[in-house]
């Protein structure tokens, strides 16, 4: 009669013991689904989706905000938009900041590829700062506002097409960048920037004349110099 007790007994704890860890088992997986399954997108590009902390492929920032609104109709945003529009409950609508951030980027990227040398790339990165300014709306400005960044942009949207339709021509390239830059300058001066960059200027470039460039990066990069002189010029102004 004790053995049949004891054995009871063993039995009962292994019992409770099992479903214990079942619990545990069916807690850890379904942790893991909802891990595995939750999807974040980019901020400034939410077309670009993935595991949370994973980088943006259009501009390198990490992935950090959950997809949880479906966009209307349930199209995507089209993959060729850097600023898209998620017309649902007004989450993610563009600001005036997100289209100054899309063009900063797109002339960032330019500005990478010409250090590099790459004329092929530089044409490609100008053709994406092209649509990104035509992308701008200026709705939202008041008249003064919206005369200064036309200004600023119908200048800028003419460098950017010559750097887009001249692949094979580096030094072309290069020259129209001098005055790009200096409207992505102003643009800036305007609207400011929300992440840190940096003024740089090149005594060498423009036959002499000297010629900024906008970085977001401290360290000297020359897109006018390239491999010849990479590192030539130096940090003028923050902002």
């Amino acid at each position: 009669m004790k053995n049949i007790m004891l054995s009871a007994i063993a039995m009962a704890f292994v019992l409770v013991s099992c479903n214990q860890k079942n619990k545990e088992a069916a807690t850890t997986s379904s942790e893991k689904t909802e891990s595995t399954s939750q999807l974040y997108a980019c901020s400034m590009h939410p077309e670009i989706k993935g595991k949370k902390g994973e980088k943006c492929s259009k501009c390198g920032m990490e992935l950090t905000e959950p997809v949880t609104q479906k966009v209307k109709n349930s199209e995507q945003p089209k993959a060729t938009d850097s600023v898209a529009k998620i017309e649902d409950t007004g989450a993610n609508i563009v600001t005036t900041s997100d289209y100054v951030t899309d063009i900063i980027t797109c002339y960032i990227n330019l500005k990478n590829k010409l250090a590099k040398d790459d004329s092929n790339g530089a044409a490609e990165k100008g053709k994406m700062l092209l649509a990104s300014f035509n992308r701008f709306d200026a709705k939202s400005l008041n008249a003064k506002q919206k005369k200064e960044y036309l200004d600023i942009a119908d200048d800028a949207k003419e460098h950017a097409e010559h750097i887009g339709a001249n692949a094979d021509k580096l030094e072309h390239q290069r020259e129209h960048f001098v005055l790009l830059s200096k409207d992505v300058n102003d643009l800036i001066k305007m609207f400011g920037s929300n992440r840190k960059l940096y003024q740089d200027y090149c005594p060498m470039a423009d036959d002499g004349k000297g010629a900024i460039w906008i970085s977001e990066v401290k360290e000297i990069k020359n897109p006018y110099q390239g491999s010849k002189m990479l590192t030539c010029g130096s940090v003028k102004k923050t902002y």
